[in-house]
């Protein structure tokens, strides 16, 4: 199984873009694992911008990647959640699994009703540069979850 973290944005600040390649390559020694970036869209409004940014989504991902969708409505999980929902996954055959974090608007409902998890991080709302290290972060930690390992304690 193959990782893809696909995002709508600006490329990482500094600050965040170090721990971004850390947890990256940390979860790399679990699962092959890319990042790709989407430009955001240049339109007039909302529903335009979220459409221009669906065909572009909709060309990165194929039909059999398991798509989950950072969602700030969707459902929240835990650590060990996360790695119940990972090794799910893996079990099915998932050959690919893909996390999704939206643009500035959100994602069209196109988007919303391809994604087989809509998963929220929190209730607080972060920038996008951040959440992408958030979720670099929690997906190592559910790696070593499965793992066995000591990064995560209860």
């Amino acid at each position: 199984m193959k990782i893809l973290f696909l995002s709508v944005g600006k490329p990482n600040e500094p600050y965040i873009k170090d721990g971004v390649e850390h947890f990256t390559k940390r979860i790399g020694h679990y699962y092959p694992i890319d990042w790709q970036l989407i430009a955001p869209a240049k339109a007039n409004n909302p529903g335009q911008i979220k459409k221009a940014e669906a065909l572009s989504i909709l060309k990165a991902i194929q039909p059999t990647d398991v798509l989950i969708l950072l969602e700030e409505t969707g459902k929240m999980l835990s650590s060990p959640g996360l790695a119940k929902l990972i090794q799910q996954k893996a079990n099915q055959s998932a050959q690919r699994i893909v996390f999704l974090i939206g643009g500035a608007y959100g994602v069209s409902d196109e988007i919303k009703l391809s994604a087989q998890f809509n998963w929220s991080l929190s209730e607080l709302v972060f920038p996008h540069m951040l959440v992408r290290l958030i979720l670099a972060e929690q997906v190592y930690r559910a790696c070593s979850i499965l793992a066995n390992e000591k990064y995560h304690h209860e």
